[in-house]
């Protein structure tokens, strides 16, 4: 039986691949990682738009394609592996599933079939339900929203965002509403933006399927970390494709230095240890579709923590390849290195999602 992705999902998968490498070089991620680079960054976004990522996952009564996270997946290993520079997660992954999952028929009809022909953007902030700072956090009383929420993905120019809070409650605030202060947040990673949001009393609509299932927000965190997990393993396969591509052309002793067996090692130890995340990843957006909820869950974990440790091993791997060079501007490796290490981060670090999948497991009792 072969698992893999499908004929289909390949070409969403090769053609974003290709649009990357014909309109986002380094030089063009360089300048976007500058602030220099607006013009070019909505040319890219509006380019990858064009083949369709924004319907992805909206279902067909709304005007979307209604395919599975696995499509998904194809799509950001192929953003990871050109340091694609536009909103995808949050914006076309997150927010949809959670407006279909936790939104009224109102809701779905408003705001789905409005992302599907790309009249409307979400940003998407979870941070306070995975786990809040001490001096952050969400109150909601009478569709009134005041509060502070961290690492709201997608928040820049998107119209509305979907918060929430510690027990999981979703609701959805518009951006321009005079209470809602956006803070964009410095992170290793410039390549994306993310933001601090803070509302005073501001109007929200509340998703209201989750203000009884806290398993609905688990279910939408499950999709980022599964997608955040699928750009690592794209931007880990680009670190070695790099720094396979350098140790055949650069000499040393009159010999490239791929043929020195420590560096060969290196790369076959990078190659074996990213091979199996590829089905692992594909097998947690599987199961997100079709599995149980503790199966799938499970899954997304534990793609997310492994995918975590196996990216930043490559990553550091891949620069020492490099040897000096590696660690200077000139190649822009440092752009895949630290879209790595923030992914690692995002929804949640290794240590706190492995502690997740004990609990799933009852290894923890």
């Amino acid at each position: 039986m072969y698992f893999g992705l499908s004929e289909e999902q390949e070409f969403f998968q090769d053609n974003v691949k290709k649009f990357l490498t014909d309109n986002a070089s380094i030089e063009e991620i360089r300048k976007i990682a500058n602030g220099e680079g607006d013009d070019i960054q909505k040319e890219i976004y509006q380019g990858i738009v064009n083949l369709g990522i924004n319907a992805l996952l909206v279902p067909e009564e709304f005007g979307g394609l209604g395919v599975g996270l696995l499509h998904a997946v194809a799509i950001s290993q192929a953003l990871g592996n050109g340091v694609g520079p536009i909103p995808f997660s949050g914006s076309y992954v997150m927010a949809p599933i959670a407006l279909d999952l936790a939104g009224n028929d109102n809701q779905k009809l408003n705001y789905l079939s409005k992302i599907a022909t790309n009249e409307i953007r979400f940003g998407i902030g979870l941070s306070e339900f995975v786990g809040a700072r001490e001096d952050a956090g969400m109150e909601v009383l009478n569709n009134k929203a005041s509060g502070r929420a961290l690492f709201v993905v997608d928040a820049e120019n998107s119209d509305y965002i979907i918060l929430s809070n510690k027990a999981g409650l979703m609701f959805v605030i518009k951006s321009s509403d005079k209470g809602v202060t956006l803070n964009k947040l410095t992170t290793v990673d410039k390549t994306r933006n993310f933001h601090e949001v803070i509302l005073k009393e501001v109007d929200c609509e509340i998703l209201e399927k989750s203000e009884k299932d806290i398993e609905l927000a688990k279910k939408v965190v499950d999709a980022g970390r599964i997608i955040l997990a699928a750009d690592t393993l794209g931007a880990s396969e680009s670190m070695i494709e790099k720094a396979v591509a350098y140790s055949k052309e650069r000499k040393q002793f009159n010999r490239t230095i791929g043929s020195f067996q420590a560096v060969k090692h290196m790369c076959a130890e990078m190659a074996a240890d990213l091979e199996p995340c590829y089905a692992m990843v594909w097998q947690a957006a599987h199961s997100f579709d079709t599995g149980s909820i503790e199966e799938s869950r499970l899954h997304a974990c534990l793609a997310k923590s492994h995918l975590s440790e196996v990216g930043k091993d490559i990553s550091k791997k891949a620069t020492e390849v490099h040897g000096g060079m590696g660690f200077t501007d000139l190649l822009g490796l440092h752009y895949w290195f630290k879209r790595i290490g923030l992914n690692r981060q995002l929804l949640g670090a290794p240590e706190l999602v492995r502690e997740e999948a004990a609990e799933i497991q009852g290894f923890n009792q």
